[in-house]
C-alpha cells in the first residue's frame, strides 16, 4: 500500500452538481471542483461493468483523482444462513473485483451485525470471513486494500477496537474510520484531544504506515440513545469538525477523506478549505 500524500478531500458517491450523473462524470466533475478523491459507492449492489469499471480507471487517471468503494450494505459476515454467508462473500469479491479495475485503492465494507451474539463469537466468524475474502483475492493477484468500517450503532459490528484488532491479524486489510459515526456510537468522541488520542491508537497499533494510509469518512451526524439516525450537514450538526482537522493536521496523517453530508461537495469543499488554512500547532 503505497504512500498517500497528505490528505485528498472528496465526497462518498458523485457530486449532486455532476451532468450527467455518471462515475466518470462524477470524477470529472471532482477535479473541476478542485479535489481530490471519490468514493463510488456500490452500496445497493455492483452494478458496473468491466468495460465500464475501465472506462472511469481512465476517467479517474485522466483527471488525477484517487478513487476508493464502497461495499454493498447487504453483507453480513456474521450470518447465520450458510446461503446468507455465501452471497454476503460474493458481493464482498465482486466489489474487490471490480473496485480494482476501476483503480480504486480500497473497499470500505460494513462488517456484520451482533444479532444478539456475543461479541467475541462474531468477531471470530468475522475474522475467518475476511482471511477467506483476502486469501482468495490474493490467488487473483488482487491487492485492493479491504476496510472493515467502524459503525455507528451499537447493533452493528465495527467498533475501533474490533476493527483494529482485525487489522492487526488479518493481512490486507485496514481501517475505514468514521468519525461521526465514533461519535454517535459513544456519545462522545467530539474534542481535539479525543481526536488525537484515537489517530494515536491507530499509529500504534498500526504503526506509522497505518497513519500516513487513512480511509476516512466524514459527516455531520443525528444520533439518538442507540446511535447513529442520519447523517446531517456539518453545519448542523455537533461535530467538531475543525477540532478533528486540526488532529488529523498535528498528527501528519495522510490519506482520503471521503464526505458524507448530505450536500456532499459543499462539505468537501468545507473541510479542504478549513484544512489548508489551520496551522500546524507548536
Amino acid at each position: 500500500m503505497g504512500r498517500v500524500e497528505s490528505l485528498l478531500f472528496g465526497t462518498g458517491g458523485v457530486p449532486h452538481s455532476a451532468k450527467p450523473g455518471s462515475t466518470a462524470a462524477g470524477i470529472r466533475r471532482i477535479a473541476e471542483l478542485g479535489l481530490d478523491c471519490m468514493e463510488i459507492e456500490f452500496v445497493r449492489g455492483v452494478k458496473m461493468s468491466e468495460d465500464g469499471a475501465r472506462e472511469v480507471a481512465r476517467a479517474a487517471s485522466e483527471n488525477g483523482i484517487k478513487l476508493s468503494v464502497h461495499a454493498p450494505y447487504y453483507i453480513n459476515l456474521n450470518a447465520h444462513d450458510p446461503a446468507t454467508l455465501e452471497a454476503s462473500m460474493g458481493r464482498l469479491l465482486q466489489a474487490c473485483r471490480i473496485g480494482a479495475l476501476c483503480g480504486a485503492g480500497s473497499v470500505v465494507v460494513h462488517s456484520a451485525f451482533y444479532l444478539g451474539d456475543p461479541p467475541g463469537e462474531v468477531y471470530q466468524r468475522v475474522k475467518q470471513s475476511y482471511g477467506e475474502a483476502v486469501r482468495q483475492l490474493h490467488r487473483e493477484d488482487n491487492r485492493i486494500t479491504v476496510r472493515p468500517e467502524i459503525m455507528g450503532k451499537g447493533s452493528e459490528f465495527g467498533t475501533l477496537e474490533e476493527v483494529l484488532d482485525l487489522c492487526t491479524e488479518v493481512d490486507g486489510l485496514a481501517p475505514g474510520i468514521d468519525f461521526a459515526h465514533l461519535h454517535a456510537r459513544s456519545g462522545g468522541n467530539n474534542s481535539y484531544k479525543e481526536f488525537s488520542g484515537i489517530l494515536n491508537k491507530v499509529r500504534e497499533r498500526l504503526g506509522r504506515a497505518g497513519l500516513e494510509n487513512l480511509h476516512i469518512h466524514f459527516s455531520g451526524i443525528k444520533y439518538g440513545a442507540k446511535g447513529e439516525l442520519s447523517h446531517l450537514n456539518l453545519k448542523e450538526s455537533d461535530l467538531a469538525y475543525r477540532e478533528l482537522l486540526q488532529a488529523l493536521r498535528d498528527t501528519d496523517a495522510g490519506g482520503l477523506v471521503v464526505c458524507e453530508s448530505p450536500n456532499l461537495e459543499e462539505d468537501a469543499q468545507l473541510l479542504k478549505t478549513t484544512y489548508d488554512s489551520l496551522a500546524k500547532e507548536t
